[in-house]
């Protein structure tokens, strides 16, 4: 999984704890598990041994599908729970911090390399600028309602 991966994979698992209403709308997941409290015929007792695991997993994706993922106020509320004072529209150190994910100059070669970083990689500022405005860019490709102010 690429670093990008687990900064949406972050926000998005933030989504869905966040907002019951999202995983109650994602009706595919809840029949297998509704048919495996009431299963009498054989054939729903091997299919629901498969599908009750993968709906755990299939219900993020769907659920961001469904709706507009709010990345400030999921950046906001981890950035509140984190304790420190991060910035995290302006700073791509403080959004990763915020969320818990590795912010080494490392990871963010890497990042800079997942999202086709054609600058000097070694000019940290100049790329930490720009994959703060990469990274906000791709997470509203991605389905996240971002600020307009950081897609700019």
């Amino acid at each position: 999984m690429g670093i990008f991966d687990k900064i949406k994979n972050a926000i998005w698992g933030k989504e869905e704890a966040a907002s019951p209403k999202d995983t109650a709308t994602v009706n595919p997941a809840s029949p297998p598990i509704a048919a495996s409290t009431t299963a009498s015929a054989p054939k729903s007792a091997p299919s629901n041994a498969a599908p009750v695991q993968p709906s755990g997993s299939t219900a993020a994706p769907k659920a961001a599908a469904s709706a507009p993922v709010d990345v400030a106020a999921i950046l906001d509320a981890a950035v509140k729970a984190n304790g420190q004072k991060l910035d995290w529209r302006n700073s791509i150190v403080d959004l990763m911090k915020a969320l818990n994910l590795d912010s080494s100059l490392s990871a963010r070669k890497e990042l800079a390399g997942e999202l086709n970083y054609s600058g000097d990689t070694n000019d940290s500022a100049s790329m930490n600028i720009w994959l703060h405005k990469a990274v906000m860019q791709k997470l509203a490709q991605n389905g996240g309602k971002v600020p307009s102010e950081l897609t700019a």
